[in-house]
């Protein structure tokens, strides 16, 4: 059924990925009108602020949809006392703390007839459907990631990201995983992980994944937490032709056989919002776990490291 009135829709926590990205992504779309947010602590600016969803929902019953933008540790109950109220769900990446949370959330959204969107919102960097179309044109040899960034510049105070299904550095790492399964066109098996871990923490603070698709392409990947100055995130491929081709800053610069092709600016959320717009007025949902999936595979097989503790 088309939705022909703006959706009205509510925030699940108010940090700093719902004030940098949700907020103004929401209130740029005139699909969408922002009712109200929720959060033990946060009040930012211009928000009408609850402490919790409970609240919130009986303060506001005409909310439609709800964007949860928790740590994963909590998402999942969250999103299914959401979809039990009759809301739709946008889920922050990733989709749960754990594989089985996702697929359950996916399977009671269907049972509920409301939409869910595992969102990964790197697939929606101006770039990506570039590099998919190259892929496709040019039969791959390899791919390389190197996704490093600051953990003190982008999770100022947030102890959860290394706490027990906080993922550490697999939570940017992850936006890599999901461009590459959304372009190369086949199923990624990991085949061995290193995963350096702080005597002090409980997640990983730098990651080497050796990778590779079914067809027999190898996939390598660096992930690194400790990245200081210009920050990495880059996915390099090579074609069995020669060609090849670099990803960079998260897939908003396009590099092919050297040469730059294209540089835009990043509109990720936008994109995901327009994207959630459409699900919630067709009636449809988008679940793909697949990133979620290779990170519990290197979880499940991979070498615990230790590394120096990590201190703020």
């Amino acid at each position: 059924m088309a939705t022909t009135s703006p959706i009205k829709i509510g925030l699940v926590g108010l940090g700093k990925i719902a004030v940098d990205q949700h907020i103004p992504a929401i209130r740029a779309n005139p699909g969408f009108e922002l009712v109200a947010g929720c959060s033990p602590h946060a009040r930012p600016d211009g928000i009408t602020a609850y402490n919790d969803m409970a609240g919130m929902l009986a303060a506001h019953p005409e909310i439609e949809a709800l964007a949860i933008c928790t740590p994963p540790q909590v998402r999942h109950r969250i999103a299914k006392e959401a979809l039990a109220s009759g809301r739709h769900v946008f889920l922050e990446k990733p989709p749960g703390a754990t594989l089985g949370e996702a697929e359950a959330l996916r399977d009671f959204a269907a049972q509920q007839g409301k939409t869910l969107l595992a969102s990964w919102h790197s697939r929606f960097a101006p770039a990506v459907g570039a590099t998919r179309d190259w892929i496709a044109q040019h039969p791959l040899k390899s791919v390389q990631i190197v996704w490093k960034e600051n953990v003190r510049q982008w999770h100022p105070g947030q102890a959860w990201i290394f706490a027990p299904g906080g993922m550490g550095v697999f939570d940017p790492g992850i936006n890599a995983l999901s461009i590459l399964t959304a372009v190369v066109g086949d199923l990624v098996v990991v085949k061995k992980a290193d995963l350096h871990i702080p005597v002090n923490c409980d997640a990983p603070i730098e990651v080497q994944l050796d990778m590779a698709t079914e067809g027999g392409v190898p996939v390598s990947a660096a992930f690194d937490f400790l990245q200081e100055n210009l920050q990495t995130w880059s996915i390099y491929a090579e074609a069995q032709d020669g060609g090849k081709l670099a990803l960079h800053m998260g897939g908003t610069t396009l590099e092919i056989d050297g040469k730059a092709v294209m540089k835009e600016a990043e509109r990720e959320y936008p994109g995901l919002y327009a994207h959630f717009h459409a699900l919630v007025s067709a009636g449809q949902s988008d679940a793909d776990f697949a990133p979620l999936r290779i990170v519990a595979d290197a979880f499940m097989l991979g070498k615990r490291i230790a590394a120096p503790a990590y201190v703020e």
